[in-house]
């Protein structure tokens, strides 16, 4: 066999493995793919925390611990005045890391996982120098189309904890502490891209210091309805309209996706409408009606689920917390209903206070959300969570907390796993369908 010959067969294997190898990459993404992938900050394709030793279940407890904070948060929205004065960074928010999706910030673009959350507006990233950021970080200087932004400009009007000179102008740099986390960071501009679209002059904030480790590792990308959410920067881009698939926690490999505009979304598609409050103008609400557990529709009194504008009170659909919460008296409702209707005794783990031994599991009773238009019968694997390994399960919701200020139900993540969430602020409905997302 010639020299020529073993070369050019040489070649071809190497082709042939290195294209085998990549077919066979759960994690690798596809360069045609015009959706973002949703990756479960547990699971092995994510570039933050390979899956640990201790069960999935204990995860989820150690997550939803982090919930009541969450919670909280998104109660004192209520503070802003205006849907102007949506705040530009909260603590709380960055203290949940459930999901990722793959963005490119700069020119060229500089690849980020950033956190998925649809009740924040703004994006923030840690940028290159930065005092306490993880050792991924954004890099201005890389960056062609990269621009800081001063004082001068409307977008900087969001910030709290402004620092802003008396007279001239100056960059618009700002502050914020919370729990036991703070950061300082500058507004600036760059194109951001998702998927195989560019957005130019998408407004962020570009982190240079933390202190204190709830912050996520490579950012935040804020999907709400205020005026620095990725929806009111894109324009006319995406119509208003996205959706997203989450993974279970359980799903290490296979990843859900974010749908950006109206294209490639559900034809058919279950809807309730979606409700608009003033004075937290970033959040999804909807008009939670009540709750069967099996058959038994439970009596909650009306004043604990009604939308009320003017106290902030109703139902919220949320990426960013972990379980269901209700206020106290709805959950407290819920529970003894489904406790009546399976086998006891029942102990407590973590936030669930509703465990029972895992072989009463098959006679669990469904539980069914109910909106206006729609009813939504969760599978159990989205209202129980269980130790594959362990004898117990518990009911996947909680009580929230009760130092909030007002009345807020928060529809969870763990409850929209493997669902397809349809949000469309033109139209002003939200949709719901199952879908397998791992």
């Amino acid at each position: 066999m010639n020299s020529k010959l073993v070369t050019t067969l040489i070649l071809l294997f190497s082709v042939i493995y290195h294209s085998t190898s990549i077919s066979l990459d759960p994690c690798a993404s596809k360069p045609d793919d015009s959706h973002l992938n949703v990756i479960p900050i547990y699971g092995k394709c994510s570039p933050f925390n390979p899956p640990k030793p201790d069960s999935w279940d204990n995860r989820i407890i150690n997550m939803a611990s982090k919930d009541p904070a969450r919670v909280k948060y998104l109660s004192t929205l209520v503070a802003q005045k205006t849907v102007s004065s949506a705040p530009i960074a909260s603590g709380q928010a960055f203290n949940i890391g459930n999901y990722v999706v793959r963005v490119k910030i700069g020119t060229p673009g500089q690849l980020l996982f950033m956190v998925l959350d649809t009740s924040t507006d703004e994006a923030f990233v840690p940028c290159s120098g930065c005092t306490g950021c993880s050792n991924t970080t954004f890099s201005p200087k890389g960056s062609t189309s990269y621009g800081p932004l001063d004082c001068s400009v409307p977008q900087c009007g969001q910030v709290r904890g402004l620092s802003c000179p008396a007279q001239g102008t100056g960059a618009c740099s700002f502050n914020q502490s919370y729990a036991d986390s703070s950061f300082s960071a500058t507004l600036v501009q760059d194109s951001l891209r998702l998927a195989t679209d560019i957005i130019p002059d998408y407004s962020f904030g570009c982190i240079n210091a933390i202190s204190g480790g709830s912050i996520p590792t490579q950012g935040l990308l804020g999907l709400g309805r205020g005026p620095l959410s990725l929806l009111s920067q894109s324009g006319t881009l995406y119509s208003g309209v996205f959706s997203y698939c989450l993974p279970s926690f359980k799903s290490y490999y296979f990843s859900g996706s974010l749908r950006l505009g109206p294209v490639g979304q559900p034809k058919s598609i279950r809807t309730t409408p979606l409700l608009r409050n003033p004075h937290r103008p970033s959040l999804y609400y909807v008009n939670f009606t009540g709750i069967s557990v099996g058959s038994v529709f439970v009596p909650v009194p009306s004043e604990f689920l009604e939308f009320n504008p003017n106290t902030g009170s109703g139902t919220i659909i949320d990426s960013g917390t972990v379980i269901t919460r209700f206020v106290e008296p709805v959950y407290n409702l819920v529970r003894d209903e489904f406790r009546k209707q399976v086998t006891g005794p029942f102990s407590r783990i973590g936030a669930f206070d509703t465990c029972f031994v895992k072989t009463y599991e098959a006679l669990a009773p469904t539980v069914t959300l109910h909106f206006t238009d729609l009813d939504l019968k969760l599978p159990l694997e989205n209202s129980l969570i269980h130790s594959s390994a362990g004898s117990m399960a518990c009911l996947a919701m909680a009580a929230a907390p009760n130092n909030v200020n007002t009345a807020l139900n928060v529809i969870a993540n763990f409850q929209q796993q493997n669902l397809r969430i349809l949000f469309d602020t033109v139209n002003n409905q939200v949709g719901i369908a199952r879908e397998l997302c791992n």
